[in-house]
């Protein structure tokens, strides 16, 4: 999916529309996965008790968002790359979620640091299915991404996991 983490710099994409009574991206997702309930949503106000299994409290969803340690993993899941390791992103276009930028697919970048074991976002956003595997540093060359009008000596540091990247 080319998603809106895509959409800087990209020609062409478009003014951003927005539908009336549209449904905001992260209310769908706790409705979905029955956090709240549609009418919480549109008053406001908590139905359940507090406390309640489940349930978030108002000062309970800053922390949970900001809570990365659950993403880190320790799985024993031996790294597909090392740093150093030349690697080229891959030319995907999933139907669902990626944190594989549209700018960096198909181009040739370098491992640069190894970041442990992470969820995989991309399976996980849609399917709950953590799928850990590292989580690598890779940088690209400015020219690599944008052509030879940019800069020799810049690069862009993405981070990428396993699933996103072949040995180049």
């Amino acid at each position: 999916m080319n998603g809106i983490h895509d959409m800087g710099g990209m020609h062409g994409m478009g003014p951003v529309e927005i539908e009336k009574n549209e449904p905001i991206s992260l209310e769908k997702l706790l409705a979905e996965q029955g956090l709240v309930t549609a009418n919480e949503l549109e008053t406001g106000r908590a139905e359940g008790r507090a406390g309640v299994e489940g349930r978030l409290g108002a000062g309970d969803v800053e922390t949970l968002l900001r809570n990365r340690k659950r993403a880190r993993r320790d799985d024993n899941v031996p790294p597909k790359f090392k740093s150093g390791d030349r690697v080229v992103a891959r030319n995907i276009h999933p139907v669902g979620h990626t944190r594989l930028p549209r700018y960096a697919r198909g181009r040739r970048g370098v491992i640069d640091r190894d970041y442990g074991v992470f969820v995989f976002p991309d399976t996980s956003a849609m399917s709950r299915d953590p799928k850990p595997q590292h989580l690598y540093g890779v940088r690209f060359a400015a020219r690599e991404l944008w052509g030879p009008a940019a800069s020799a000596r810049d690069s862009v540091y993405v981070n990428l996991w396993d699933d996103h990247l072949d040995p180049a």
